[in-house]
């Protein structure tokens, strides 16, 4: 299945069933855990408050929005930013993230950390891949420099900044017992 068809095709499922597009396969994405659901509101939150502290041309969004990553991959992120002009309020797709954010899941972990990552960053535009593990509270961000380079840190404790667009996140996790 191609990018295109895949969306038509993906229009018509019934509602809260969600799907992602890997080399053209329909990958059924599995149900969440509350402390998966928890995890990606709280980024989303986290990522449209740093938007509006920073007063930069950007905007969050929340799972639903799909990233095409070429003709046959279609990847659906717990949360993403981009930057620029706003998109069209029907649109489905945002091809120019800057920010992406995927909360591991048992059935997702090999993929987030594997395909993903190398696919995100195929984008021109990527330039952070957050990949939150909510049973260790643990962000793993990779980061891409001006140069083309990427960097990876794991951040436990304390705020995160992101530039760019210049974007400090903190309260990630509820506090530890």
């Amino acid at each position: 299945m191609t990018a295109d068809e895949f969306i038509v095709w993906a229009m018509e499922q019934p509602e809260g069933k969600h799907y992602e597009l890997v080399a053209g396969e329909v990958v059924a994405m599995a149900p969440e855990r509350a402390a998966h659901g928890r995890a990606k509101g709280r980024f989303y939150a986290r990522l449209a408050e740093a938007i509006r502290a920073a007063d930069v041309p950007c905007e969050a969004f929340p799972d639903g929005m799909t990233v095409r990553v070429d003709a046959d991959t279609l990847y659906e992120p717990d949360a993403m930013v981009r930057c620029g002009p706003a998109l069209d309020d029907n649109a489905t797709e945002a091809n120019d993230p800057l920010i992406v954010v995927e909360v591991v899941s048992p059935s997702s972990q090999r993929r987030d950390s594997g395909s993903k990552l190398e696919d995100y960053f195929r984008l021109a535009s990527m330039r952070h891949y957050l990949i939150v593990k909510t049973e260790n509270q643990v962000i793993i961000h990779h980061q891409r420099d001006e140069a083309g380079e990427i960097t990876t840190r794991i951040i436990r404790d304390g705020a995160m900044r992101l530039d760019p667009p210049g974007l400090v996140l903190s309260d990630l996790f509820p506090a530890r017992q």
